[in-house]
């Protein structure tokens, strides 16, 4: 890297939920990565309409439930462990910003409800799916670069 060279390494800075900057950048139509884990500790990621919710401190993923990123996510999250660590990211040309979370999936109505009505808000209306769940990760670290707001 550049910076390395310079004897200065360029770090990503962190990010308050409450940052203008943050609500702006996830409030564009942009597609996401979420990066689960496997089971042999390798990361799996796959492309994802992702939704931020900023006073719930979650972001929300619908998914169908026999979803491998689904399956990772039951498996490694215990009774009465946090959730299983996920890590969201979404860029446009040099700005990026990346969620790290600790996710669980719900299965009740209202809950897919909701997501459903938050997916529709940024993206479009999902198509209908009965076997869909949601993945909601409790925010833990936010980092990025991310664009002034206009």
């Amino acid at each position: 890297m550049v910076g390395e060279m310079s004897g200065r390494v360029r770090r990503p800075h962190g990010i308050e939920l409450d940052d203008p900057r943050l609500v702006a950048f996830w409030a564009r139509r942009m597609l996401c990565s979420l990066t689960t884990i496997r089971a042999d500790g390798g990361p799996h990621v796959v492309p994802v309409g992702a939704t931020l919710d900023v006073p719930g401190r979650l972001v929300r993923v619908i998914t169908s439930g026999s979803s491998i990123k689904v399956a990772q996510i039951r498996r490694a999250s215990s009774p009465g462990a946090p959730g299983a660590p996920i890590a969201l990211c979404q860029f446009e040309g040099r700005y990026w910003c990346t969620i790290e979370a600790r996710a669980r999936v719900l299965t009740d109505a209202d809950a897919v409800a909701d997501a459903e009505r938050r997916y529709a808000a940024r993206y479009r209306e999902p198509r209908p799916n009965p076997t869909r769940v949601v993945i909601a990760g409790a925010i833990t670290k936010v980092l990025g670069n991310l664009p002034d707001v206009d």
